[in-house]
């Protein structure tokens, strides 16, 4: 019988604290509630173990009896197919600023349109130094003009925003 435990959420057989304990079989039937080493017993008889599975009240808990390794083998199993399913966004970052030329523009445009045909979330950022936070609508047209060359394969998220000396407006891809 498997009575090492990885985490501290699972009680199994001795670990159990309850005194009285209400059985679930393994097909599905309910037993008891029964005393605690009544309980234990009938697990060992059929060579399985006995796993709480909630309190129902100070003295009573709830208690599967099934094979602890197989269900700890079963879980992680479980795990691991849903974090192979997960899609995982990526947050990337591009650096404007007012008076960018034109070429650069295209180039970090290019780049971006390669972080979104990759499915990842996109903060453009245009940096104004010095006096230049004064011409606010200038780095605006300068947003514009660079989403302009994406908005094929991405929408808005978030408008641009002033955030101290950043003019910061988020892109995702379009779906389809």
């Amino acid at each position: 019988m498997a009575e090492n435990r990885n985490t501290k959420t699972d009680f199994v057989n001795r670990e159990i604290r309850a005194k009285q304990i209400l059985i679930i079989n393994e097909d599905g039937s309910k037993n008891g509630p029964l005393n605690k080493f009544e309980a234990l017993k009938l697990a060992e008889e059929s060579g399985l173990d006995l796993l709480q599975v909630s309190m129902q009240d100070s003295n009573t808990a709830i208690a599967k009896i099934l094979d602890y390794g197989k269900f700890k083998y079963e879980q992680k199993r479980k795990q691991k197919e849903n974090k192979k399913n997960q899609v995982k966004v990526e947050n990337k970052e591009i650096r404007l600023t007012v008076g960018i030329g034109e070429h650069d523009m295209d180039t970090k445009a290019r780049k971006a349109r390669e972080f979104l045909l990759e499915g990842d979330r996109i903060k453009i950022s245009l940096k104004f130094k010095g006096r230049e936070i004064t011409f606010q609508e200038f780095g605006k047209e300068t947003l514009d003009k660079f989403f302009a060359k994406i908005e094929d394969v991405a929408k808005i998220e978030k408008e641009a925003k002033l955030n101290t000396r950043f003019l910061d407006m988020y892109v995702v891809p379009k779906k389809g």
